[in-house]
C-alpha cells in the first residue's frame, strides 16, 4: 500500500499561504543545492501528487511550468477543469477515490495541500507520514496548516534537522 505524506512549508505561527494564497514569503528560503530540505530525495520517493483546487489554481497562477509534469497529479475540486496530461480530477467520493490511489501499486503520494484536503484527509486517518519545514516568518495571519479543526491525533517524531539559515525541518510519523 502507498503512503500519503504530507510535505509542506509553513510559517512559524503556523500558516502556509498569505490569505489570498501568495507564498512570496517563501522566496528567501528556496529550494536550491545548499538548502534542498531533502526535496529531491523526497520527490523521487512518490509517483503520486494529490491537491486541492485552490492549490491547483494558486499553482498556475504563478506562471511557472508545471512542476509535476512526471507524476500522475489528481486535484480534488467542486469545479472541474479539463482533463489534462496526467492531471485528473476528483469531484465526488473524495476517500473513496483516494484510498483506490493508496492501494495501487508504485510509490508513494505526495499530499501537496491545502489546508482544507490535508484535515479532511487527517480525519480519515489517511496521512501516514509529516514532513513539515517551519520558515522562520511570522506572517500573523494566512491559511492554515490544519483548518477545520482535525480530530485530535498523535505522532512520533523521527527526525529533526535545522538549516543555518534558519529553518527547521521536522518528520512525524503515525505510531
Amino acid at each position: 500500500m502507498k503512503k500519503i505524506k504530507l510535505y509542506i512549508a509553513t510559517s512559524i505561527d503556523g500558516y502556509i499561504a498569505r490569505s489570498d494564497g501568495d507564498l512570496d514569503w517563501l522566496m528567501k528560503y528556496p529550494i536550491n543545492s545548499e538548502t534542498n530540505y531533502g526535496y529531491d530525495d523526497f520527490y523521487k520517493s512518490i509517483d503520486t501528487v494529490v491537491m486541492g483546487g485552490r492549490t491547483y489554481r494558486d499553482i498556475h497562477n504563478m506562471d511557472v511550468t508545471w512542476p509535476y509534469k512526471d507524476k500522475e497529479t489528481y486535484v480534488i475540486t467542486r469545479n472541474p477543469l479539463g482533463a489534462k496530461e496526467n492531471i485528473h480530477f476528483i469531484t465526488e467520493n473524495v476517500i473513496e477515490n483516494i484510498s483506490n490511489l493508496r492501494n495501487e501499486n508504485g510509490k508513494d503520494i505526495w499530499l501537496v495541500g491545502g489546508g482544507k484536503i490535508t484535515a479532511m484527509l487527517l480525519n480519515e486517518n489517511m496521512v501516514d507520514e509529516m514532513i513539515i519545514t517551519v520558515i522562520p516568518v511570522i506572517l500573523g495571519s494566512g491559511i492554515s496548516l490544519f483548518p477545520d479543526n482535525p480530530k485530535e491525533s498523535c505522532w512520533e517524531l523521527q527526525s529533526s534537522e535545522s538549516y543555518k539559515n534558519g529553518v527547521v525541518q521536522m518528520v512525524y510519523k503515525k505510531p
